[in-house]
């Protein structure tokens, strides 16, 4: 035991592993309050969907990168300049938008008739998939084409690779993801349980299905570095059906699934330093022990 505080001691030394934590706890926090009402919407696949989407745009931020840098010649100052800027540039700003754009078609795809949801996001993720990884096979940025699609994939390495500036940015956006869903709680449960009602009683269903798209596209954005574009689902929907076992209210979900997912998240963090395994599975696999924990205590409540 001594060994191991000695170890988490050692290594909590270091900033990039301090960052590592604090990214994914605000990752977890976020992504549990809009896992609920993504399951109660049966939105579920759409953060599945939406990762292979930040996966393709991933890739072509890559590209663009590598265009770039390529592009930049010379000994001088500004070239020098420019060329650490291209290196350093964050490809959140090329993923976010595309995700978010991909979020708003996702919803309005899923509402057309002739294309349904299930449909749609089957469509838009494979596709995604499919030029992500062409681009990065044509376009490689390194020599281990393999290992960076199984990072992007899986968050095996990417968490503990955050530089100042994408910790700030993923602190700047789940800021934004608490406060949409604080300010809009009200709006949200009421679209989330009866849409007809709350279209009857003046509030803008269409306007607020379209806010909790926006925000999953914000989460998955910050989850990708933490379990992988693959793994987010888990992230999003685990700590919900775990809580969902237990409790019946919506507040009472929220909170125990809120508190799950930081608890799983920060566990899976230690567990992968510890134990050196990777971090996006170690979590998600916290997560669905903690699930079937929950299912066992749902039984033994029903019984007493």
């Amino acid at each position: 035991m001594g060994e191991m505080i000695d170890k988490l001691a050692y290594y909590f030394s270091f900033p990039f592993v301090r960052y590592a934590m604090i990214v994914g706890l605000l990752i977890a926090l976020c992504s549990s309050l809009l896992g609920v009402t993504l399951v109660l919407k049966r939105f579920s696949f759409i953060g599945d969907g939406l990762s292979h989407v930040a996966f393709g745009a991933m890739a072509t931020a890559t590209v663009i990168s590598v265009s770039l840098k390529g592009a930049v010649s010379g000994n001088n100052a500004f070239a020098k300049w420019l060329t650490d800027l291209i290196e350093n540039t964050n490809s959140m700003v090329i993923i976010l938008p595309v995700t978010l754009i991909a979020a708003i078609l996702l919803l309005k795809t899923g509402q057309n008739t002739k294309i349904k949801g299930d449909a749609a996001i089957a469509m838009i993720s494979v596709a995604s998939l499919a030029i992500g990884y062409m681009l990065i096979n044509m376009f490689s940025a390194s020599a281990n084409i393999a290992g960076d699609v199984c990072s992007t994939l899986f968050g095996s390495t990417s968490i503990l690779t955050l530089t100042v500036s994408e910790v700030w940015l993923s602190v700047a956006l789940a800021v934004i993801v608490i406060v949409i869903f604080l300010l809009f709680y009200n709006k949200i449960f009421a679209v989330t349980f009866d849409e007809s009602f709350a279209k009857a009683t003046g509030i803008r269903a269409n306007a607020y299905n379209l806010l909790i798209a926006v925000v999953t596209a914000l989460i998955i954005v910050l989850a990708m570095n933490l379990v992988g574009s693959l793994l987010i689902s888990a992230l999003i929907i685990f700590p919900a059906l775990s809580a969902m076992r237990v409790f019946k209210s919506f507040k009472a979900v929220i909170i125990c699934s809120a508190v799950i997912s930081v608890i799983c998240a920060g566990f899976g963090l230690i567990a992968s330093i510890l134990f050196s395994t990777p971090v996006g599975s170690t979590i998600v696999t916290a997560d669905m022990i903690v699930f079937f924990l929950f299912c066992i205590i749902s039984k033994c409540l029903r019984r007493s």
